[in-house]
Parts: structure tokens; sequence; C-alpha cells
């Protein structure tokens, strides 16, 4: 089986968005490089990278610490994280999986 060659959009991908792509996009929003409601639905993985690089240089800034952003920032990325996480965990997702390899 191939991979897809378009992204299936937050809200439909696995665990909850609890993904790579997922966080990209959620980190796009905490820095309104992306509205809210943009799921990148139908995006391919070119848009996805550029979005990544975006995302990036916006962390540089910040030396990639959330206790580095400012205060509207911080109070962002918490109500986006803390709904994903939400979300997530409604939907059975743990965060077990990704750190299964610390033992």
């Amino acid at each position: 089986m191939s991979k897809p060659d378009k992204y299936v959009g937050i809200h439909n991908d696995i665990n909850g968005g609890m993904t790579t792509i997922g966080k990209i996009i959620r980190d796009a929003w905490v820095f309104e490089l992306l509205p809210e409601s943009e799921t990148c639905e139908g995006w391919n993985l070119a848009g996805i990278d550029s979005l990544l690089q975006k995302v990036n240089a916006e962390w540089d800034k910040y030396g990639c610490l959330v206790s580095h952003l400012p205060p509207n920032l911080r109070e962002r990325h918490e109500r986006i994280h803390g709904t994903a996480l939400e979300t997530a965990r409604a939907a059975g997702w743990s965060g077990e999986h990704e750190t299964d390899d610390e033992e």
C-alpha cells in the first residue's frame, strides 16, 4: 500500500491529531500562520513541509521553549494544545506509544 499524497486533515488524523503533522498545524495556529479553522485537509506534503519551515522559524525566535513565549502566545499555546490533549484523550489516545522506547 502506498503512502497517501494528501493529508487527511487534523480532525481526521489518527490519535486525535496527536501526530507530527498535527503538532505542526497546532503550532501554526499558535503563531497565527494559519487560522484555527484551517485543518490542512487535502494539503500535499510539500505544503506541510513549507508550513513546518515557517513554524520552526517562529520557534527559533523563542529558543524553542514555551516558557520563552510572550504571554499572548503562551496563553494561545496552552489553549490550543490543551484542547487537543483533552480531545485526543477522550478519543482514547493516551500518549503511551510516544514513550514506549524510554524503558
